[in-house]
């Protein structure tokens, strides 16, 4: 069977829909990227990211109800499927095995830097 190979948005964004404990949309997804890496992302990215991971079917959506708050507009809320989970077990188990294949004597060097 050919191994997932996702790009990284797309393993983060992956990432926080699975650990949503229950469907997200794009600004959840935004803000849990931002709070969990420190880096900036724009709405437009992970929206993309997010059609594009529903287009591979690691993602389902299903229009939400509309809100005034969003001017009348719907939300399309985005959920884990089977096989967005299986692709997340085999990325993890791939990280693992290279992780453990790092030979000691380069463990000091992944170790963290004390600059005080």
């Amino acid at each position: 069977m050919k191994k997932t190979i996702l790009g990284e948005l797309e393993e983060l964004v992956l990432l926080v829909v699975a650990a949503s404990t229950e469907e997200v949309y794009g600004v959840p997804v935004l803000e849990q990227l931002q709070e969990q890496t420190g880096r900036d992302f724009t709405i437009s990215a992970v929206h993309t990211t997010l059609y594009r991971l529903e287009e591979k079917g690691f993602l389902s959506s299903s229009v939400g109800g509309a809100t005034a708050q969003r001017g009348g507009r719907s939300k399309r809320l985005f959920a884990l499927t089977a096989a967005g989970g299986q692709a997340l077990r085999e990325i993890q188990e791939t990280r693992s095995r290279l992780w453990q294949s790092i030979p000691e004597s380069k463990r000091p060097l992944l170790a963290k830097l004390d600059l005080s």
